[in-house]
């Protein structure tokens, strides 16, 4: 259904744990930073004031670790919608090493900006991951 988004992220001293790597938690906040960059990049001001998202559920798989300086090139692509959830994919390659650091699924559900009640993903919305 889904085209495909990308966007760059550059591992900083902040995302770093004791180990000498980014920290497990910081790549679901790299997830966020790559859905939040398709959101602004293809959505407009009106969409954005109508609809809100929030996190159903997260899954993530660790492959790869990735350290200070690393570029890493977030990939994401929805699967199909079902009424008002959806499936975000994200890929976080990891261009300093050639392999990819993580896979994240996160389950995310459309809200109305006024009622804050799930909405059904239709019409304009479908338009939108296209």
């Amino acid at each position: 259904m889904a085209s495909v988004f990308y966007h760059s992220i550059l591992v900083k001293s902040e995302d770093i744990d004791n180990m000498n790597h980014v920290n497990n938690v910081v790549y679901l906040r790299y997830a966020q930073e790559v859905a939040e960059a398709h959101w602004f990049a293809k959505g407009t001001e009106e969409i954005r004031k109508r609809f809100l998202w929030v996190v159903l559920r997260h899954e993530i798989d660790y492959l790869t670790p990735a350290a200070l300086g690393h570029e890493i090139q977030g990939k994401t692509w929805v699967d199909d919608p079902e009424g008002p959830k959806i499936v975000r994919n994200v890929e976080l390659f990891n261009v300093t090493l050639n392999k990819v650091s993580a896979r994240i699924k996160t389950t995310w559900c459309l809200l109305d900006a006024n009622s804050l009640r799930p909405k059904r993903i239709e019409g304009e919305m479908i338009d939108f991951f296209k």
